[in-house]
């Protein structure tokens, strides 16, 4: 089965949207930092824990995901109508990029993510395997 050649766009801007609310939740942890909004009665960030995760995880959007934007402008320029396993693939992905980060920000669980980052790694591969081998 075939579809509209502009179907990826809806992955690409969930993972837009994913990475702004991370920008947001980083904004948020730093405010007892920045702003003194949220500080403990000491003046400490009770949240400085969490904030080197969510700035990591954040880097890591700007990481691997650029060749899945890549291979989606591909399919999308190419002329040819995205099959079903494109637009599986892709969010397959982007479910994938929302559990590392949950795992990356709010568990010390490295193996599980590692996981989570191995099915991200490997539905954006086979999206290019399958662009190429197709």
């Amino acid at each position: 089965m075939q579809v509209s050649e502009n179907i990826l766009f809806y992955p690409m801007f969930a993972h837009v949207v994913l990475t702004g609310l991370l920008y947001v939740l980083l904004t948020i942890v730093r405010a007892p930092s920045v702003w003194g909004i949220g500080s403990s009665k000491d003046g400490s960030n009770p949240m400085a824990h969490i904030e080197p995760k969510i700035s990591a995880n954040l880097s890591n959007q700007f990481e691997w995901p650029l060749f899945f934007y890549v291979i989606c402008l591909i399919l999308m320029l190419d002329g040819n109508e995205i099959s079903t396993r494109a637009i599986f693939l892709a969010w397959l992905f982007i479910f994938g990029r929302i559990i590392h980060s949950t795992v990356h920000i709010f568990t010390n669980n490295i193996r599980l993510r590692g996981v989570v980052f191995t099915l991200n790694f490997l539905a954006v591969l086979f999206m290019w395997f399958n662009y190429f081998f197709e």
